[in-house]
Formats: C-alpha cells, sequence, structure tokens
C-alpha cells in the first residue's frame, strides 16, 4: 500500500493523502473523491512513513483512477508550483490546477488524440485535376491533396464543406483519423533565416552580452526607448539558440500584441510559432501546449499564463514591455508573470531578458543594484527622431468635446500635412457621468455607487466596475426634470466631436467596445498602417508596442487625474502610459511630437517627463519611494476583504491586524480602510495593508498568522484573500 500526497483543486492550503496499490510519480494526474465530489488532483510526492504515523490511516479514500501514465507536470514546473503556493500563501491544488491546460484539468488525455485527415485513395492517385475543371474549388482541393494530406477541420475551412465532400463523394479522396506525429526539434527542418538588418553600436553590444550568457542563469534589463529596436535585439539574440535545437518562450502583455510579434517571429524565421492567450479554444491551447512540451515548437509566444508551458528543450525566456500591470493576475492565484519568469529561468538555468522603455522601478532597481545586467538602447531605430513632448495649458480656454482650440489648430496642422493623428483619452464611452442640470443629482449604480457611464451608441448606461447596464432615463428620479446632461468626456463623444470639427478626415475609435471579436484589432490595426484612418481615437489599446509610422501626433486630453490619485504608484503608471504614447509618433522619417492637456501645466511630474523623460523621473521616484519607505524598498501584502455588510468586513480585518500584531511588532500596518473603489457588486471593499523591511521576516509572520485567521469568527462570512506583492489598491 503507498500513501500518496495529492494536490485536489479546493480552496484549502493543504495537499491530501490518498492511497494506491503502487506508488505513482510526481506529476501523474488522478481522479480522487473528495466528498460527494469527484476530482481532478495531481501526485505530489509519496509519503515515505509508516502507516501508523499517518494521522487517521483507516479513514484515508484511495484514487479512484490514474488518469495518466507518465508525469505531465515536470520537475521543473512541480517545483516552480511548489515555490507558488509556498509564496504566495496559496492553494497548492488550485496553483496546480491554473497551471494546466483547461482540459487537462477535466481529465481529459494528455497524449495527442487522432484528428481527421483526408488524403487521395488509389482512384485519386491515378486521376488528374483536369477532371474537376467545372468545380474550382473541388480542382483546387484536390490540387492541394496531390501535394500532401490536409487536415479536414482546415479543408473545409479553405474549400469550403461542400468541395470537400464531393471529392470524398466522387471516391478521389477519403478521410482517416491519424495520430499527429511530434517531432522534437521539428523547427530545424524548415528554419531558414530572412535577411537582417545590421544592428547599431548599442544593440550589437546587448546582443553580444545575451549571446555570453547561453546556458547560463541571468536576468538582464533591456532598457530601451521607444523604436529603438528591441524587438531586433530579441530576434538576434536568439537566432543562435534556435539552430541549437532550444526553445524560447516570450511574455506578452496583451492578447492584442500577440499577431503583431507573431508575424515577425515567423518572417525571420521561416518557423511555425506557438500562441498562447485565453481567446483560443480550449483544444487549440492543449495542441500547443502538447506541442511545446514535446519540443516541437521552436517559439511559444503567449500573455500571463504562458508562463506555465512546459519545454522540453529551454534556451531563453523573454518578457516584453515587463512593466505593464497585466503580467500581474489580480484575483484568484495572483501571481506576478516577470516574478515566475525569473524563477523558472533559474530552475532552468537559463537567461531572462526583461525588454522595456520605461521598466518598473522594481527592475530598475535590481539593474542599478547590480542584480540584473544592465543593457541600454538610447537611440531609434532607422536614425528616426525622438519625440518631442510638451505641455499645453488648458485654463481658461473654450473646450470642444474635451480638445482645447490651441490643440485643435495642432491636430489640423498635422492632418493637412498628410501624416496621422492619435487622441488619447483614458475613458470609453460617450461621458463617464450623467446628471440633473436642475437638481444636480447624478444618476449612480446602486451595486458599486459610482456613476454609471453613458454609452450614447447604445442609448445605454453601463457601470464599468460591475458591468451592469440600465436604459437611458428620460428624467432626473430625484426631481423628475427632464433636462438630463452628460458631464466628461469618454472615446464616443470624441469621436462624434472630430467627425463634425474635421468632416473630411477618415477616423476610427480603437477601444474594448470597438475591437471585440476575433482579429478585430488586428485588422483595424493593418488599416491604420495603409493609412486609411487619419485620426486615431482610442484608449490605452493604442498605447502598447504598436508601431504607427505614420503617426506625427499623439495628443493626450486629460492626465490631470492621475496626477492626485491616492495610489503611490499613480505617478509610475502615468509617467509609464506618457513615455509609452510618445512612442507612438515619429517611429519613422517623420518627426513627432506629443502634447498633454492639462491644467496643471506646472505640476512638477509633468515638467520632469516632458523635461528629462522617463529615465531621469524614474531614477528620482526610486529616491523618494526610499525616503518614504515603499516599494521595492520594502515588501508588502494585502489582505482585502468584501461583504455586504461594510462593518462585518471592517471588524475581520481589524481582527487580523489583531492576529498581526501578536505574532510580530515588527510588522507596519496601515487600516483597515476602504479601498480606492469602497463598493463593487454590491460588496463594500477594505484592505489591510502589511510591510516589513525583509521579505522573510513579512512571510514568516503570515505563514504563521494564517490559521489563526482563518478560525477567526467572520473569516467564513466574508470574502477575504491575501495579495503578496500588490500593484493595484483599488
Amino acid at each position: 500500500m503507498a500513501y500518496l500526497s495529492v494536490a485536489v483543486p479546493v480552496p484549502l492550503r493543504q495537499l491530501f493523502t490518498y492511497t494506491h496499490s503502487t506508488p505513482l510519480e510526481a506529476g501523474v494526474r488522478v481522479q480522487v473523491p473528495f466528498g460527494p465530489r469527484k476530482l481532478v488532483g495531481v501526485v505530489i510526492d509519496v509519503i515515505d512513513e509508516d502507516s501508523h504515523e499517518i494521522e487517521n490511516v483507516k479513514k484515508l479514500k484511495s484514487v479512484e483512477a490514474v488518469i495518466d501514465e507518465y508525469p505531465i507536470v515536470d520537475a521543473v514546473l512541480l517545483k516552480m508550483a511548489q515555490w507558488l503556493w509556498q509564496y504566495y500563501h496559496h492553494a497548492p491544488g488550485e496553483v496546480l490546477h491554473a497551471m494546466l491546460p483547461v482540459l487537462l484539468r477535466k481529465g481529459e488525455k494528455a497524449q495527442l488524440v487522432p484528428e481527421e485527415r483526408v488524403r487521395l485513395t488509389s482512384v485519386g492517385e491515378q486521376s488528374q485535376s483536369n477532371t474537376l475543371s467545372r468545380a474550382p474549388k473541388q480542382k483546387a482541393f484536390f490540387e492541394a491533396l496531390q501535394t500532401s494530406s490536409l487536415s479536414a477541420q482546415q479543408s473545409r475551412k479553405l474549400y469550403s464543406a461542400p468541395a470537400v465532400k464531393a471529392v470524398i463523394d466522387k471516391s478521389l479522396a477519403e478521410i482517416v483519423e491519424v495520430v499527429p506525429e511530434l517531432k522534437p526539434k521539428g523547427w530545424l527542418s524548415t528554419m531558414k533565416v530572412a535577411q537582417k538588418p545590421t544592428p547599431d553600436t548599442e544593440q550589437s553590444v546587448a546582443i553580444a552580452a545575451l549571446n555570453r550568457q547561453q546556458d547560463n542563469f541571468a536576468i538582464s534589463l533591456l532598457e530601451g526607448v521607444t523604436g529603438s529596436g528591441k524587438t531586433e535585439v530579441y530576434l538576434q539574440a536568439i537566432e543562435p539558440l534556435l539552430a541549437a535545437g532550444k526553445q524560447i518562450l516570450i511574455l506578452v502583455p496583451e492578447i492584442g500584441l500577440t499577431p503583431q510579434t507573431v508575424s515577425r517571429f515567423e518572417k525571420r524565421f521561416n518557423i511555425d510559432v506557438g500562441v498562447l492567450h485565453s481567446q483560443l479554444s480550449d483544444k487549440a491551447r492543449l495542441r500547443v501546449w502538447q506541442r511545446a512540451r514535446a519540443g516541437e515548437l521552436g517559439i511559444i509566444i503567449g500573455t500571463r499564463s504562458a508562463i506555465f508551458t512546459p519545454l522540453k528543450t529551454p534556451g531563453m525566456i523573454i518578457v516584453d514591455e515587463e512593466h505593464d500591470e497585466s503580467f500581474k493576475q489580480q484575483d484568484g492565484l495572483r501571481y506576478h508573470a516577470r516574478d515566475l519568469a525569473a524563477m523558472r529561468a533559474k530552475q532552468h538555468s537559463i537567461p531572462l531578458l526583461l525588454g522595456s522603455a520605461t521598466p518598473a522601478l522594481e527592475s530598475l532597481n535590481n539593474a542599478l543594484s547590480g542584480r540584473y545586467a544592465h543593457l541600454h538602447l538610447t537611440r531609434r531605430a532607422g536614425g528616426a527622431q525622438h519625440t518631442q513632448l510638451h505641455v499645453l495649458d488648458a485654463r481658461e480656454q473654450p473646450l470642444h468635446y474635451g480638445i482645447s482650440q490651441a490643440l485643435l489648430t495642432i491636430m489640423r496642422q498635422h492632418i493637412n500635412a498628410g501624416n496621422q493623428v492619435l487622441v488619447f483619452v483614458n475613458r470609453r464611452g460617450y461621458a463617464p457621468a450623467l446628471l440633473c442640470h436642475h437638481c444636480g443629482e447624478t444618476v449612480m449604480c446602486k451595486r458599486c455607487d459610482r456613476p454609471y457611464t453613458v454609452h450614447k451608441s447604445q442609448n445605454r448606461l453601463q457601470c464599468h466596475h460591475c458591468a451592469g447596464t440600465r436604459v437611458m432615463p428620460r428624467q432626473c428620479e430625484a426631481c423628475h426634470s427632464s433636462t438630463l446632461v452628460t458631464a466628461g468626456t469618454g472615446t464616443e463623444q470624441v469621436e462624434d466631436g472630430l467627425m463634425s470639427l474635421f468632416p473630411d478626415a477618415k477616423q476610427v475609435r480603437i477601444d474594448s467596445d470597438t475591437v471585440r471579436g476575433k482579429d478585430k484589432l488586428h485588422s483595424t490595426l493593418d488599416a491604420i498602417n495603409r493609412q486609411e484612418y487619419q485620426l486615431l481615437v482610442g484608449t490605452q489599446i493604442l498605447s502598447k508596442g504598436h508601431h504607427f509610422p505614420h503617426v506625427t501626433l499623439v495628443a493626450v486630453l486629460d492626465c490631470d487625474g492621475a496626477l492626485f490619485s491616492a495610489d503611490f504608484r499613480a505617478p509610475e503608471k502615468l509617467a509609464q502610459l506618457v513615455t509609452q504614447l510618445a512612442g507612438r509618433a515619429g517611429r519613422a522619417a517623420k518627426p513627432g511630437e506629443m502634447w498633454l492637456q492639462t491644467h496643471n501645466p506646472h505640476h512638477p511630474l509633468l515638467q520632469d517627463l516632458v523635461n528629462n523623460g522617463y529615465g531621469h523621473f524614474a531614477r528620482h521616484a526610486l529616491t523618494e519611494r526610499k525616503a518614504a519607505r515603499l516599494p521595492p524598498y520594502i515588501s508588502q501584502f494585502v489582505v482585502r476583504c468584501e461583504s455586504i455588510d461594510s462593518a462585518q468586513a471592517f471588524s475581520f480585518l481589524q481582527g487580523c491586524r489583531g492576529v498581526f500584531t501578536s505574532y510580530s511588532n515588527e510588522l507596519e500596518m496601515n487600516g483597515p480602510f476602504p479601498s480606492l473603489i469602497e463598493k463593487r457588486q454590491g460588496r463594500f471593499r477594505f484592505m489591510l495593508i502589511c510591510s516589513h523591511q525583509k521579505r522573510a521576516p513579512l512571510h514568516e509572520a503570515l505563514r504563521q498568522s494564517l490559521p489563526f485567521l482563518q478560525s477567526l469568527n467572520q473569516a467564513s462570512k466574508v470574502r477575504w484573500s491575501v495579495d503578496i506583492d500588490p500593484t493595484d489598491f483599488s
């Protein structure tokens, strides 16, 4: 009889013991009973103890089924999982659950399943395509089959289902089930490096430094101004690794960046690139997971969760736009993909490359202190000039749809010159609020106590915090007046306004309302690069990594909100946003400029950015953080709590504070106090921030305190969670 330690996907911070007739390898999935349910768990270890030393040994349940013949979670990923649940103080089963593709969580086989393929019959092999000349689709399909067999699904998509059926009905082709063959290092057979530009001096230094790190663990921060050719450094740095049969894992912050990144890598190396993100089907994600695990894919590009992809021959991990908040999971297992990338690179003894024009202060501090290698790209590629930043004083100026007259004049000059103008508005919808002109009452979401956003095109109000909607009211609910007016501006209103102000200029709005659906964003970006539009109105979607060679002006309509935020990270986030946006202009031969419209033109942050750039701001911000004893010079965790009863949530966090105080008087605690968004989806939200100069004592205090937190009277009556290294306090 063997005793197995199994991670079961339940929200409990422990492993569970089950019995089995024989020992099983760690990383194997098993089906186990858990109360009335049957769950898929992962074997973590075989307990090497005598049966009488195991607690409640007679009550132990046995494994009902062994799903895998061999481990599907390798030793490196298993070790990373253990680090994950220890560092983030999370339930082990939920950690393993998050690391696997959806179908594997449900108990599907990890091996490749047979797929339907179409091939020529013996009759078809002896036939000529001329016999199908009256049916062009059938002929094209038949000629394709003469080269090789085709996927049945892909055939129906490319040549139409009726054409495929017709060829089969004529006995020219047949459908067979074939188990795909996975070939380790399969990309080597097709790999052919396309012509590449000659790197400049700074790029050459960076590439040489990265080449020296091969087969060794090292972390490098590539700090390069926007448009300096960071992607080209990636391409040339991984070339020798791919040629040596090593796999490359690349993380990008947004799905929108994936198509253009994939395209560049495929064109350069003429190989199939694996893609992983949330918009893929479960089958497609499992297929990429299988191919990566078998070593068939040389490059895998994906968003945050791609860090869990198994690799047979890992060579390098790259985190592009490493500063981006999207790499931090904000619910469930609140991991940071950048930190996991560092942990995984260390386990594999391979280099990790972090790239950004606006590195996170944590990464920059590590580079400046010598923990990371620090690589610089200070010049834009191809001789492009740096974007000129300007502050535009909007005080006492008449505003047209949120745009000052002076800014309209500048925009008109750029449009008349045949260039593109990007107008940034950090709020989608028509207006952020609807209020009564008579009594001043604002239409509020009762579940969140926040104003509804007006979506004029849909004739609806929408809460951007809980996604709740309601029809546009005809009159004020307080005084019954019909004089309802909007307050503030959103992308919709700016789009409408620019249509009337620039009737001859074709424009496009890019926000989460307009780019929903597969490939919508990609096709819109292609149209922009073809100069089909002169005016681009959008949100932060437009700020990240896109190449717009014809944009010469970026106009930011309102940056005042972030200047006075209660979040200590707000200046950093604003500086990153402004710098990234500025990088969308002047990327080719045409010089670019950026205008920041503000009612606070003399604010030190804006002046520092405009006159000295992000590098100077970031280094000054680090000095301020050190003086204020804030991250990255201290470690933090946040205990969050939410409840329909605000007093209950507050009381629970007070109890938490009491527990932490009784354990250690070295912890610095702030709170409990309301979150920046106090109410969401009908629940009141509070937080308790705990800090310590060193990470180890902080985590030890939390580890020792967690059992007592779980036993508090309110613990089962409220929703609560622990967020390690928090980045968002909203």
